[in-house]
């Protein structure tokens, strides 16, 4: 009789599952560090309008934006088809501006608060006496640096 049998039905081993947490945790890591989170719904109508002379944001992270445009279609039964203001998620007036302004500063360190840029991106459709009233808001709220969102104009042959 031999010692060593050879037995014909040999089961393969369990496939090891202990570093399967370790992939999924990588993975996760991963879409954390590279997925960007949409900040704001957009519920206006945006086309900015065309510009030659551009200059790209430095720290968009001290960008506040004000939206202005004509409400997307699920909208102007509510709200009509006028222009309107969007501040985050929401639909605004002139009058909510300051406050806005406010929220936005005690949301930052007190040392960001001086860099704070409000952008406004407006339709190219919208009339100036919107943008004026914004304009004069933010005086009143000491909002100064004021950006205009601006696409690069193609250039025509």
């Amino acid at each position: 009789m031999s010692k060593f049998r050879k037995s014909g039905a040999k089961e393969l081993p369990p496939i090891s599952t202990a570093s399967l947490p370790d992939i999924v945790f990588m993975l996760l890591f991963f879409f954390m560090v590279s997925t960007t989170m949409r900040e704001v719904t957009l519920m206006v109508k945006v086309t900015v309008p065309e510009a030659t002379e551009l200059s790209k944001l430095e720290k968009k992270s001290l960008v506040s934006y004000i939206y202005v445009g004509t409400p997307h279609q699920q909208f102007q039964r509510v709200f009509g088809s006028e222009p309107r203001i969007q501040l985050n998620d929401q639909f605004a007036k002139v009058s909510d501006i300051p406050d806005y302004i406010t929220s936005e500063r005690e949301a930052r360190e007190e040392a960001e608060v001086p860099f704070m840029i409000t952008s406004l991106k407006v339709d190219e459709y919208t009339k100036m006496g919107i943008v004026t009233d914004i304009k004069q808001e933010l005086r009143k709220a000491a909002a100064l640096h004021i950006n205009y969102s601006s696409r690069k104009a193609v250039e025509r042959e």
